[in-house]
């Protein structure tokens, strides 16, 4: 079994970082807050309709509604009171600090000057350091390549970024796409139809459900991260076979995230791979969040786990988050790309990536994997590691994998989300509340992105600034432990050594 050496925790078995259950008095309060403000707005509501006359939604008659009555209620009378948690403007690059827009009561905006935690900017490349040669690409090429790749929007620089991101990953091809997003929804729709089956994490991202639901494969899903349940579903999948005809499947399909953004977990791909193998199964895996910030030299899940990356099907990523650009990519064997090319409708119809974009990952990659970029991945696992053992020592609760720069921490009532959010705001921080519908209704959290670019005075600060608010609104749900910087200085050193050593050893192979 491995051991984290600064951490102390198993990677393997698999442990439950998830957030811990509400207690029944704290679920009550819960539910009896939503209630009254959705008694209170249903009040303004009569009032609004039938003291003053105001029609707050206007529908010709004879027409249904466009607007399902109950979202429009919501938004007016719900989310309007702390939309302007969201709805701030950044007037800068995404890097460490940013500049954000807030309203003026008496009009107009102003800019307040954050330190940024919550971009995905995990290897810092929103600096613009990789902007000279980007400038150069412009010049050559034009801001945008106007064309659909299989016209003639698929240059030199194309080609160049397939070739260097499926080396990166140790596939045999890649093709690139302008959106992440579209990379999920366009290319499982060509990968599998009907008569397939999808087997689906219970907690994947948006652009994967699209995709599910849009190739017309029967989707199951099991229970978030648990492979026993997986093989459960899988098992009883294969016996029951299609429905009504009980015919065999023509192919199944598991498909997983790398890291999961929003609780911050890493998948346990060494588990998932055996059962893959063990049912004849597809994989795969989305590293949109792991690629470019977890494994010693940034080549994500695979790497850190040492699963040799032939054992997953297909490899999908996205270049917005490490690698500080758009788009996506998808790497396999040369056939099924070769395949995808012609078939997925994000190679056919959308507008191929700009030029100006794919030397920005080029060129993020190139560096990645130089010494400067050796150091910029062990800053952003110590940033990382450093966070969250500081928040947790506060008495915060901090879930998700120890190893993961996503550090999402637990709220649980919908009240201290806003709270939060507004009294970061005032001491000049910059974060991610999130609520439902994006999570359980019992577990708003705020998301924490760690990144390269923060410095440990960075972190120390907002430490304090926010143990202050976690007083003001009761959030130390633990009881605070000792942090010792000496011995975490001394326990980093020691990992840096050994890290510093497998890199060496990965560029001599």
């Amino acid at each position: 079994m491995q051991h984290d050496p600064i951490l102390n925790v198993p990677k393997r078995p698999y442990v439950d970082h998830g957030p811990k259950k509400l207690a029944w008095y704290w679920a009550f309060t819960l539910y009896m807050a939503f209630a009254i403000a959705i008694l209170l707005g249903y009040i303004k509501e009569y009032f609004g309709t039938f003291v003053l006359g105001t029609q707050f939604q206007v529908t010709p008659k004879g027409y249904a509604p466009l607007i399902r009555a109950f979202d429009s209620f919501y938004y007016r009378r719900m989310y309007s009171l702390v939309r302007d948690c969201w709805n701030r403007p950044i007037a800068s690059a995404a890097s460490a600090w940013i500049d954000v827009m807030t309203p003026k009561p008496e009009g107009g905006h102003t800019t307040k000057r954050c330190l940024n935690l919550g971009s995905y900017n995990y290897l810092g490349f929103a600096d613009g350091s990789c902007n000279d040669e980007v400038i150069q690409t412009i010049k050559k090429y034009g801001v945008s390549s106007c064309s659909t790749r299989i016209e003639g929007g698929y240059t030199e620089l194309h080609k160049q970024l397939e070739k260097t991101i499926s080396t990166f990953v140790g596939k045999e091809d890649a093709i690139v796409f302008d959106m992440g997003y579209a990379t999920n929804s366009t290319v499982i729709p060509a990968l599998i139809g009907k008569g397939g089956l999808i087997i689906s994490d219970s907690l994947n991202h948006a652009s994967v459900i699209a995709g599910c639901k849009s190739s017309g494969a029967k989707i199951r899903v099991f229970q978030h991260n648990n492979v026993e349940n997986l093989e459960q579903v899988l098992r009883e999948a294969i016996v029951q076979g299609q429905p009504r005809t009980h015919r065999p499947w023509t192919k199944i399909l598991i498909v997983v995230e790398g890291i999961y953004s929003m609780e911050g977990e890493i998948c346990r791909l060494p588990e998932i791979v055996e059962v893959k193998k063990k049912y004849k199964a597809y994989l795969y895996v989305d590293e949109a969040h792991s690629i470019g910030s977890i494994g010693h030299t940034g080549r994500g899940v695979c790497e850190y786990f040492g699963v040799p990356p032939s054992d997953i099907d297909i490899l999908m990523g996205t270049f917005t988050k490490s690698f500080g650009s758009v788009g996506g990519y998808i790497a396999s064997n040369k056939e099924l790309i070769a395949y995808l090319r012609s078939t997925a409708y994000g190679a056919i119809y959308e507008t191929s990536m700009s030029p100006a974009c794919c030397q920005q990952i080029i060129s993020a990659l190139n560096f990645i994997q130089s010494d400067d970029g050796a150091n910029r991945l062990f800053q952003l696992r110590e940033n990382t590691i450093y966070f969250r053992k500081r928040m947790a020592a506060l008495g915060f609760p901090i879930f998700g994998n120890p190893d993961s720069p996503v550090a999402p921490m637990a709220l649980y009532h919908a009240a201290k989300m806003p709270a939060f959010s507004r009294e970061c705001l005032e001491r000049n921080i910059a974060c991610v509340v999130v609520g439902y519908p994006a999570t359980p209704l019992l577990l708003p959290r705020v998301r924490f992105c760690l990144s390269s670019a923060h410095t440990r005075k960075d972190l120390d600060w907002a430490i304090e600034q926010m143990s202050e608010i976690g007083d003001i609104i009761e959030l130390k749900y633990f009881k605070p432990k000792p942090f010792d910087k000496e011995e975490f200085d001394q326990q980093i050193q020691k990992e840096r050594e050994k890290y510093f050593a497998r890199v060496a050893a990965t560029q001599k192979q």
